[in-house]
């Protein structure tokens, strides 16, 4: 581990190392590998370091085979001395996310006895499934105070090295998934738990947790969260967006609920009077096309109308003449769709009629006795019309 300068200190963001190689893995991807490194592989639910090495982007880091490998933008120029640089912001954050992570899971299980199962840390946010099929409000209010308590007592996060025998002396949050190497990260007296990561000397480097919601997924809950300058991001952004909803809305913040409430009951009313002026306007229409048919197959092509209007349209047309037969078309971009309808003293027979109207598009569709529709590749509605009541009358 002595390669491992993340391991030694955790705040190192400048070091020195010598080049050992430089190669490309299967994928193409140029990597090299250095006689010690401060920047941390993907691992443990921590993602990987980003940086620099000799002004070459570092882009990704892995642990393979026992070699970690900075994976670059560009080919390094060859030379033995190699000086790095971690992105620091970033490696900062996921110190304060990791450490949230472990106070937060202590937390649920001293308080309910809800173990973590599966921990995974986000570019925005991070989760942790908790081994529980129910979570609720006063559940996670009690957690996440006790989580910023923690925090705010300022209390020691120790790391420790230790053998199987030494682990004996302390009471695991979790099993170990190693038996040799075996690194313990400790907040006394709270949490003890076996981890690889990065975390900073104290729990108030933390900053602060709040749990921004949960979803029960199959057997487990997944508790979204954040912490640190992550809690401010969040706060900034939702802040921004309350601004501007109060001029949108022209209501005070405390009072955006119920004036989304009230814009929702108007939107609702709009539609209903929305919905009640298309179905008079339908009527007025059947009727229109009633008046027009002179004879027992009426028929109309349309514009970009919806199957479901053409239905209720067919509809209504069916119950005003109950002895005619109707056929409505619609060209709708790149498509024909139709309904074809009866009055109830109308003779024949729907779904043949309708299976030679499917046949001429290529199409599909389906219906009863009285109602038939369908839809397939487009061609002119008033070939399509010709055809299919030359079809009808030819039954007759």
């Amino acid at each position: 581990m002595e390669h491992k300068l993340y391991y030694r200190d955790a705040y190192l963001k400048k070091f020195s190392a010598e080049l050992i190689e430089q190669k490309e893995d299967t994928a193409g991807r140029k990597y090299v590998t250095l006689s010690e490194t401060a920047f941390y592989p993907t691992g443990g639910g921590q993602p990987f370091d980003t940086g620099y090495l000799n002004g070459i982007e570092v882009v990704d880091v892995e642990e393979v085979d026992d070699e970690i490998r900075h994976y670059i933008k560009d080919s390094l120029v060859v030379c033995d001395h190699i000086e790095g640089e971690i992105n620091w912001e970033r490696r900062f954050d996921h110190m304060q996310q990791h450490a949230g992570q472990h106070i937060l899971s202590a937390a649920f299980e001293e308080m309910y006895g809800y173990k973590t199962v599966s921990f995974h840390l986000g570019k925005d946010t991070l989760t942790i499934d908790l081994d529980t099929e129910r979570l609720v409000a006063k559940e996670a209010a009690k957690v996440e105070e006790l989580a910023n308590q923690v925090i705010l007592e300022n209390r020691p996060i120790i790391t420790k090295w230790v053998d199987e025998e030494e682990l004996k002396l302390y009471r695991l949050r979790k099993e170990l998934s190693v038996s040799h190497n075996i690194r313990l990260v400790i907040i006394p007296d709270f949490d003890y738990n076996g981890c690889g990561g990065t975390h900073p000397n104290s729990t108030a480097e933390v900053g602060s947790l709040k749990i921004l919601g949960w979803e029960r997924q199959k057997k487990i809950v997944r508790v979204e969260f954040v912490c640190g300058q992550r809690v401010i991001n969040q706060l900034g952004k939702k802040h921004e967006i309350i601004k501007e909803l109060t001029v949108q809305l022209n209501a005070p913040e405390q009072d955006l609920s119920a004036a989304v409430n009230r814009l929702l009951g108007q939107k609702k009313e709009l539609e209903k009077s929305v919905e009640e002026l298309k179905e008079k306007l339908l009527k007025f229409e059947a009727a229109e096309i009633i008046r027009a048919g002179k004879t027992d197959i009426v028929s109309t092509v349309f514009q970009d109308r919806s199957i479901q209007e053409l239905q209720k349209l067919a509809r209504l047309l069916a119950v005003d003449a109950e002895e005619k037969v109707f056929l409505l078309v619609s060209e709708n971009k790149d498509k024909l769709q139709f309904v074809l309808a009866k009055g109830k003293n109308a003779e024949g027979n729907l779904k043949e009629w309708a299976k030679e109207a499917l046949s001429l598009i290529e199409g599909k569709g389906g219906g009863n006795e009285t109602l038939v529709q369908g839809g397939g590749k487009l061609i002119s509605g008033e070939e399509f019309i010709r055809k299919v009541t030359g079809f009808i009358q030819s039954c007759e």
